[in-house]
């Protein structure tokens, strides 16, 4: 009994629930968007192209937060920050893809592991490219730092797994087929 919808609709309901549930963690944790646990969930469960809007919806919506209401600072370096984490967001995404096509037909949660230690990875190289002029250097090398943000952003990943699952769980249509694409 579940709700019947075209392909791109069913994606287009995903897009803007990722980017609801991120934003609200955006708004509880204060600028912690989970860009490597968006990517991984996109990784397994959304068509590549959906995967990237997804992460521009979400940096969009975390940069309206950011500015519209946690009060981000105008000047250069933070536009320079939105742009590098625009880049980073994608580019986790991509990584993120890559892992999942990698690894075909192995266990989905295999497959979310994988996809998010390569997304987080790839975000944090990202980020620490721009931090070389953007500044910065010295806290995101932090290691009890890196691996707070690792585990958060794990925990955030599994809830938005059970968040997806528990959705299709009671009718809402997945956001691609179960094969592979």
């Amino acid at each position: 009994m579940g709700m019947t919808l075209s392909r791109p609709a069913a994606s287009a309901l995903w897009i803007v629930l990722l980017t609801a549930a991120s934003t609200a963690t955006t708004l509880m944790f204060a600028c912690a968007t989970p860009f490597p646990s968006l990517a991984a969930l996109a990784a397994v469960h959304m068509h590549r192209a959906d995967g990237i809007k997804l992460m521009l919806a979400t940096w969009l919506a975390s940069q309206i937060v950011g500015f519209g209401v946690l009060g981000y600072p105008h000047g250069l370096d933070t536009l320079g920050w939105a742009v590098a984490l625009a880049m980073a967001a994608v580019c986790s995404a991509i990584a993120a893809y890559a892992a999942v096509d990698r690894l075909g037909e192995r266990p989905v949660i295999a497959r979310l592991a994988a996809a998010y230690i390569v997304a987080f990875a790839a975000f944090k190289a990202v980020i620490l490219a721009w931090a070389v002029g953007l500044g910065g250097l010295d806290t995101l090398l932090e290691p009890s730092l890196l691996q707070r943000q690792f585990l958060r952003d794990g925990a955030m990943l599994a809830g938005l797994f059970l968040l997806y699952r528990a959705l299709v769980g009671i009718g809402l249509p997945a956001a691609r087929e179960a094969s592979p694409c």
